[in-house]
């Protein structure tokens, strides 16, 4: 008993003594004396665990059914290979895949335009009309126009069959007959141009025109917004050009909705942005219910690390000593049953909450789980 006293005494004057190395500017001579203390310290501790371990088998023969060792309680798991990816997220957009601007082909002033922003079209519903009362008084004045030049034709065809005349006068009255009857067609065209119908059907996004504004040709009155296919663009740092092929499926995910959805490459941009060194790439979506609208956040997850047969642990299990190496603990069998065993790992890539063990198990060991936080190498165990 007074040698275990003795030693235990050489145990808290070595926990004392544990502190870390001096100052680059120590004197090497106490430097010297403080590492040979440190040495024979570590032998007295080995000499004391020998003794404990002694002690125990001791009484263990004595009492069977004796206690003799504190266990801590943890959990186990065994280790299992599998695939390991990592993924970027890349913050984009939705667009419209598909935006129609409605316009009608003749001037005139807006009629019968009701629609508002949100509302629901169907391609070739009709939307409106443009008000063409100028077009036909510009017929009926042309065909006034025309009745005379047909009536001066007439004339002329007559009097130049009975070489009265000149040729020219002839032909000058046939010309004016025909340009006349020219641009009445045109103007009758330009009639059937009156309705204005919707090209496609989508939604409508933005009203350029209201009722009652005189519009000219081509001016466009509102956009349509196709939402049953929607695109997520994004500019991809130049780093991933490699990561990324027109045709691969990639995943979106969209916070504002809480929803995740995938969508094929459809484009990848020929060009390098020299501004910020990004490239542009598109991902065709569908859009059931139209829950995808057009500017709503996302975040394309691009693969730029994959590993198969890989032994991958959750975060929490790995540790670090204050030297800054990684290492985990495993469970093993001991000549007194369970034990801790610590093993120093080499740390690969990253990602949600896991990490691959490039090297340091075999893929064969128990990892301690939960319990592990302050275990020492071969503390004893006791597995749940």
């Amino acid at each position: 008993m007074k040698k275990l006293l003795t030693l235990l005494s050489v145990v808290l004057i070595l926990a004392s003594c544990g502190q870390p190395e001096a100052d680059k500017g120590e004197i090497p001579q106490e430097l010297a004396a403080k590492k040979a203390l440190l040495k024979e310290k570590r032998a007295e501790l080995r000499e004391l665990k020998t003794f404990i371990e002694t002690l125990e088998d001791s009484i263990r023969a004595a009492d069977p059914n004796a206690n003799t060792t504190a266990r801590t309680l943890v959990t186990t798991e065994d280790i299992k290979r599998k695939s390991f990816t990592r993924f970027v997220e890349i913050q984009g957009s939705v667009q419209a895949d598909n935006t129609v601007k409605v316009s009608s082909e003749i001037g005139g002033r807006l009629q019968g335009f009701t629609l508002e922003e949100g509302d629901q079209v169907k391609k070739g519903q009709e939307i409106g009309y443009v008000d063409v009362e100028q077009v036909r008084r510009s017929i009926a004045e042309l065909q006034t126009r025309l009745t005379l030049a047909e009536d001066v034709y007439q004339r002329q065809k007559s009097l130049w069959d009975q070489k009265i005349g000149t040729e020219i006068q002839y032909i000058q009255a046939k010309n004016d007959v025909e340009a006349l009857k020219k641009s009445i067609n045109t103007l009758e065209y330009q009639l059937t141009k009156e309705k204005i119908y919707a090209p496609t059907s989508g939604i409508v996004n933005m009203l350029f025109a209201k009722n009652g504004e005189v519009l000219g040709p081509g001016t466009p009155i509102f956009d349509i917004l196709d939402l049953n296919k929607v695109k997520a663009v994004a500019d991809v740092p130049e780093i991933y050009i490699k990561s990324i092929r027109k045709g691969e499926t990639l995943k979106i995910k969209f916070p504002a909705i809480e929803a995740e959805r995938t969508g094929r490459v459809s484009l990848i941009g020929n060009q390098i942005n020299p501004n910020n060194r990004t490239f542009k790439v598109e991902i065709a979506l569908s859009n059931p219910g139209k829950q995808l609208l057009p500017n709503l956040l996302t975040s394309v997850l691009i693969k730029d690390y994959s590993t198969n047969n890989a032994i991958v642990l959750a975060n929490e299990i790995i540790q670090q000593d204050v030297s800054g190496r990684s290492y985990v603990f495993v469970a093993t069998k001991g000549n007194n049953g369970d034990a801790a065993k610590k093993v120093f790992v080499e740390l690969g890539e990253s990602y949600e909450g896991e990490t691959e063990i490039k090297s340091g198990l075999t893929g064969n060991e128990t990892i301690i789980a939960r319990g592990a936080r302050g275990l020492v190498d071969g503390e004893p165990i006791e597995i749940q």
